[in-house]
């Protein structure tokens, strides 16, 4: 059993202190019989009285006093299941963590500033399944889809680039481990629409991706993309292992540093294929609101139908005797009709 407002039953403790009260009313009554009145006069002036009944109005009444009291702190008992429907889209972001992604021409890093447009794209969330891949050469599923949104935060703050073992780009991998996601979800009838989100910088050192990419389209899965970076571009930062000290910049074979750009035109590529949309971050203050914007547009389903237990309240059961013995109480009389 827990309690809605137990700071009530404090008041609990009014109830020996009525107990006390009456009994010292008992002692003073008989005292003053006692002083001024004869046991003869005494009964003759209360006739009829039934000191049963008045004992049995007293108990009744702080009965009803005790379980007023339990009511308005709020017992709770037991379990009730509830079922919660929720409506919304199934969606998977693809998040590219290639060294490239370091790079600073969008402050303060075109990771940080993704990371940055997919935390406010979770607050925008309502009853919408969510999923996040991360993706070099190599793809994983960082989180599978969920409406755990502060899960999803917590695996979105520890994607970082050192933890893939490629620091190249392979859309192939990403649309692969995403449609191995999609299709890993339960069936259950609905009509929500499936969105793929990829965000990268649009360099892509992989393998061809079409025949992925077709089986997604296949799948009904729209595929929106969002570049992060410029096109003039800039150096790809190294850092010191464990800190954000800036060690040196990412050179090639040949020992000449690198420049990255965004490559736009793969990104609008792979949109317009997959029935989506393109979409870029240029600049620091650039966000993804025609992106959220897209979002509500789209045909949601209900999925995900969950059941959660809970204590049931009892308080009604408690508020229902209070009254009974209240009444009780003052239906019970003190004198009775019985002839002397």
């Amino acid at each position: 059993m827990i309690w809605e407002n137990s700071l009530y039953l404090w008041l609990l403790s009014l109830i020996p202190v009525a107990i006390v009260l009456l009994w010292w009313k008992s002692v003073r009554v008989r005292d003053l019989q006692k002083k001024y009145f004869s046991p003869e006069l005494f009964n003759s002036l209360r006739k009829g009285y039934w000191s049963l009944g008045n004992r049995l109005k007293n108990i009744s009444m702080l009965a009803g006093l005790f379980f007023l009291i339990v009511a308005f702190a709020g017992p709770k008992i037991g379990t009730e299941v509830r079922e919660i429907k929720r409506e919304g889209i199934d969606m998977l972001v693809a998040l590219d963590l290639s060294a490239s992604m370091n790079a600073e021409d969008v402050r303060p890093s075109r990771l940080e500033k993704a990371k940055f447009e997919i935390n406010r794209l979770i607050e925008r969330l309502h009853g919408d399944r969510v999923g996040l891949v991360v993706f070099t050469g190599e793809a994983y599923l960082q989180s599978p889809m969920t409406l755990d949104y502060s899960a999803l935060r917590l695996f979105l703050d520890i994607a970082d680039t050192e933890q893939m073992p490629s620091s190249a780009t392979d859309f192939k991998s990403a649309m692969e481990t995403s449609l191995e996601a999609f299709s890993a979800l339960e069936e259950n009838g609905t009509d929500a629409a499936k969105v793929l989100l990829i965000i990268s910088d649009g360099e892509d050192h992989g393998q061809s991706y079409d025949e992925a990419l077709e089986k997604l389209i296949s799948e009904d899965i729209l595929i929106y993309t969002l570049g992060v970076g410029t096109n003039e571009g800039t150096t790809i930062p190294l850092y010191e292992e464990g800190t954000d000290r800036i060690i040196g910049y990412k050179r090639d074979n040949n020992g000449q540093v690198v420049t990255t750009q965004l490559q736009s035109q793969t990104l609008r590529n792979i949109a317009k294929k997959g029935n989506g949309e393109y979409y870029s971050i240029e600049r620091g203050n650039d966000g993804i609101d025609a992106f959220l914007a897209r979002m509500d547009d789209l045909e949601k389903g209900e999925f995900a139908s969950q059941e959660y237990a809970d204590y049931k309240n009892q308080y009604q059961w408690m508020g229902a005797l209070a009254l009974l013995f209240i009444v009780i109480s003052m239906i019970i009389p003190s004198y009775s009709s019985r002839k002397e």
